[in-house]
């Protein structure tokens, strides 16, 4: 019995998994098909407010909902024109990809790095990888006191990292780990550095 409920408790957290996973987004494609009339197959895009237009069914809030959702909703608008009950199938031909982009975590590197800009942070990305995406220091690079700066709790917090110690073995602090939204400065070598 325990094997059995456990086994239950694991398919609907999955169940639960895959509907926050289909969560649409505006410019998603759907492609929505109604097994009793073919006519109203079609491919709808999810307009800029976040609704859909179908026929028979008007415009649906579609952005935020569930593929399920979405499904349930075009049911009920479209029972009233038919006898039988409806079996109507939402699914993602295509993800907005400018949205999904816009959505990953990153980080800025900025200064005298080869390749400034921002760069997709992974889990524990650290400081050095985050140099290492921007092709490295440059040649008049300060790297005594390279910047990271982080935004905690609405104020805006400055870390220190010396790449010189790190290079050396010297350094006894971690390297530190990167946030989503973090700045990396490495700022010029003054005349006399």
């Amino acid at each position: 019995m325990f094997r059995v409920t456990l086994a239950l408790l694991a398919v609907a957290w999955a169940m639960t998994g895959s509907a926050i996973a289909q969560t649409i987004h505006t410019g998603d494609l759907l492609e929505v098909s109604v097994y009793q009339d073919p006519k109203l197959d079609r491919r709808v895009v999810v307009a800029p407010d976040g609704m859909i237009a179908f026929p028979l069914a008007g415009h649906l809030k579609a952005s935020g909902r569930t593929l399920q959702d979405i499904e349930e909703a075009l049911k009920s608008r479209l029972q009233k024109n038919y006898s039988e009950p409806l079996n109507i199938t939402v699914s993602i031909a295509a993800v907005n990809s400018e949205q999904e982009e816009a959505n990953k975590p990153r980080v800025y590197v900025t200064g005298e790095v080869l390749r400034p800009g921002p760069y997709p942070v992974l889990r524990r990305t650290n400081v050095v990888q985050a140099l290492s995406l921007a092709g490295g220091v440059g040649p008049f690079a300060a790297t005594r006191r390279i910047q990271i700066h982080r935004r905690i709790n609405g104020a805006d917090s400055i870390l220190l990292f010396n790449y010189n110690a790190y290079q050396d073995g010297t350094d006894p602090m971690d390297t530190p780990s990167l946030r989503s939204g973090d700045v990396v400065v490495v700022p010029e070598r003054g005349l006399f550095e």
